[in-house]
C-alpha cells in the first residue's frame, strides 16, 4: 500500500466520524478511531428517546456494526490520557501506546458546570455523554421532584425526559423568557405558556444562589429570586465547553478550545483538531453549524 499512513482520530462523534468517512472515500490510509465514551458512533440527540423508552440504546447507532469493518475503519474503545507529538504516540488507559502518522483531535464538548459550593453533591449532572444517560437512569429512579437549570434545547429535553416518568419538574431560566438569547419575546413567551400547560413551572430572570446537600445528595436549591425549591435531582443545562482538560500538559496552543488555522492544523506538526473542541484563530464566517461539519469532513478528507 504505497504511501499509506496511519491516521488516528480521537473522538467518535459526528465530526470525527465525518472526517473518517471522507478520508476513506479518498484514500486507502489506515484509520483508527478511539473513544472511551462508547464503542460506536451514536446520535446524541436521541439520548432522550432512550431514556423515555421510545428507543433502545442499540437503536442510537446510525450505522450497522458491519459498517466499520466494511469501510476498514478500526474502532477502539479506550480513554486517551495524553500524547507525545515528537514521538507521535498516544498514551491510552488500557491499550497502552498507540502510534500515529497524523492525529485528529475530535473530543467534542462537555457540560459547562457552575463554579459554586454544593456542586459536588450527588444527583447533579448535565446531559451530553452516554455516561450521562446511564447516570440519569440510575439517579432518577426514586426521584419525585427535579430542577433543571437552563432553558435551551438540552434543558427542555431533560425536562421532558423527567416529566415523562411522572417526576415533578421546575425550570430555572436566566433569561426573561424561554431561550431568551435566541428567540424573540413573542415566541419565547408562547413556548413558555405551553411548558407551563404541561405543569412544568418556570422561574425566569433567575439562577441558583446555593445548593443544599443532605447526606451527600442534593436536597434543595435556592434561587437568585429568593425561592427555595426542594428537589432530589438537579440537571445542569447551561451550555457546553470544549473537552480539552486532558490536553493541559501538552504543547498544543489553546484558548477556549484548541487553536487551529483554516485547514484545521494546530501548532504541532501532523496534529489537527475539529468539531466542538477546536477554535479557529480566524472564525469561519457565514457557515451554519451543520455546514461546518460537512466542511470539516471534506477538508480533512482532502488534506489527508
Amino acid at each position: 500500500m504505497a504511501n499509506s499512513r496511519h491516521i488516528v482520530i480521537v473522538g467518535n462523534g459526528i465530526a470525527g466520524i465525518s472526517a473518517a468517512r471522507f478520508i476513506r472515500k479518498g484514500s486507502s490510509h489506515r484509520i483508527t478511531v478511539i473513544s472511551g465514551e462508547s464503542p460506536y458512533f451514536f446520535s446524541r440527540t436521541a439520548l432522550m428517546y432512550a431514556y423515555m423508552g421510545h428507543m433502545e440504546e442499540r437503536h442510537l447507532k446510525p450505522y450497522e456494526d458491519f459498517f466499520w469493518k466494511k469501510n476498514k475503519i478500526d474502532v477502539v474503545q479506550d480513554w486517551v490520557l495524553g500524547f507525545d507529538a515528537e514521538k507521535k504516540e498516544l498514551q491510552c488507559l488500557d491499550k497502552g501506546i498507540i502510534t500515529y502518522d497524523q492525529l485528529i483531535l475530535a473530543t467534542g464538548s462537555k457540560p459547562r458546570m457552575p463554579q459554586q459550593p454544593g456542586m459536588e453533591a450527588g444527583g447533579i449532572q448535565g446531559l451530553y455523554h452516554l455516561q450521562d444517560l446511564h447516570s440519569m437512569e440510575k439517579t432518577t429512579k426514586q426521584v419525585k421532584k427535579a430542577v433543571v437549570l437552563g432553558g435551551g434545547l438540552i434543558g427542555i429535553e431533560m425536562a421532558e425526559m423527567l416529566h415523562s416518568r411522572g417526576i415533578e419538574v421546575e425550570m430555572i431560566l436566566r433569561e426573561a423568557h424561554y431561550w431568551g438569547n435566541v428567540l424573540p419575546s413573542e415566541e419565547g413567551n408562547l413556548i413558555g405558556r405551553h411548558i407551563r400547560e404541561q405543569n412544568i413551572k418556570l422561574h425566569t430572570s433567575s439562577g441558583i444562589a446555593s445548593i443544599e446537600n443532605e447526606n451527600g445528595h442534593v436536597s434543595a436549591v435556592h434561587t437568585l429570586s429568593g425561592e427555595r425549591i426542594e428537589c432530589q435531582f438537579l440537571g445542569i443545562c447551561i451550555g457546553v465547553q470544549p473537552n480539552i482538560a486532558w490536553l493541559e500538559k501538552s504543547k498544543l496552543e489553546t484558548d477556549i478550545g484548541i487553536l487551529i488555522n483554516p485547514y484545521f492544523e494546530t501548532n504541532l506538526p501532523d496534529v489537527y483538531a475539529i468539531g466542538d473542541c477546536a477554535q479557529h484563530r480566524e472564525p469561519l464566517v457565514g457557515r451554519a453549524p451543520v455546514e461546518q461539519v460537512w466542511y470539516t469532513g471534506r477538508i480533512m478528507g482532502e488534506r489527508l
